[in-house]
């Protein structure tokens, strides 16, 4: 396929040359990341849109998508699908996805979950919004950059799909930074933690794939200092989504209120910006009380 590529940062350059080095065409475009090997470097949005089959955005908000898809859009060939791969709030996604169908586009919302390690390896997994016939015709590039497309509904669901489950992440990556810090008061091994929670009731993908504490688990963050896999600030930024969503439909998420109101804390006032999301664990074994 003939591809365009906006967004080459972190994630959205490894995602391009994933798909460069499977054997597509792609034209790639960003403000101000470098073009990866194997793309064409496009001088615009509009540049890397003309003539493809499929354009993939992965932007930073649902502001900035809007203001690409108004530049992308009109250079779009008809029955082309326009695929947006960024985490932006359930709105801006739909108002985006009008847009394409007026202009006789396919399109679909197609946030990821995996981070920058997923992007690379190509095994993330997409959550997708839109119609069926645009996620057929984009499928075979999802099963090149991922390792699961799951069609969640038409727009918007994939959006609504990736803040319902980052809320879990959020809330389980709290709760068990601090039973860790509890159990280092009670005088509890970690490991002997680890084996009795991973193997039991407690058992969730924030305890046994993502395990904040250093040495115990798979290698994760916590093994490198907490360089971050998933930065604390965009956690901030997807917990920020789902309560403005909840707000929105009248939903009451009191746990998920909460975890946003700590993420907030430890990114804006303590040590949280630049650091894994898992860096909970040393901030609750600082505090007392």
């Amino acid at each position: 396929m003939r591809i365009g590529f906006i967004g080459l940062g972190n994630m959205g350059a490894p995602m391009a040359a994933n798909l460069a080095g499977a054997g597509h065409d792609v034209a790639g475009f960003d403000t101000a990341a470098p073009v990866p090997a194997g793309i064409h470097a496009a001088g615009s949005a509009s540049e890397a849109a003309r003539d493809a089959d499929v354009v993939i955005t992965m932007l930073p908000n649902g502001a900035i998508l809007k203001t690409v898809a108004q530049q992308v859009i009109p250079a779009m060939k008809r029955g082309a699908v326009f695929c947006d791969c960024s985490t932006v709030d359930v709105d801006s996604a739909r108002v985006v996805a009008s847009q394409a169908r007026a202009a006789g586009l396919g399109s679909l919302d197609a946030p990821v979950s995996g981070g920058i390690g997923g992007a690379q390896n190509g095994t993330l997994t997409f959550m997708v919004g839109g119609s069926g016939a645009a996620f057929a015709t984009v499928q075979p590039l999802f099963e090149i950059m991922g390792q699961k497309a799951v069609h969640c509904g038409e727009a918007g669901a994939g959006q609504a799909a990736k803040i319902c489950n980052n809320m879990i992440l959020g809330a389980t990556m709290i709760v068990t930074c601090e039973a860790f810090a509890l159990a280092d008061k009670l005088g509890l091994d970690r490991q002997k933690m680890f084996d009795v929670v991973s193997t039991s009731s407690g058992y969730s993908w924030s305890m046994n794939a993502y395990c904040p504490a250093p040495g115990i688990g798979p290698q994760s963050p916590a093994d490198n200092d907490y360089r971050p896999g998933f930065a604390a600030e965009l956690m901030l930024k997807d917990l920020n989504l789902a309560q403005a969503a909840a707000q929105s439909v009248g939903a009451q998420t009191p746990i998920g209120a909460l975890a946003q109101q700590l993420y907030e804390q430890f990114v804006e006032q303590e040590d949280g910006r630049g650091r894994d999301f898992s860096a909970m664990l040393p901030r609750f074994v600082k505090m007392n009380g």
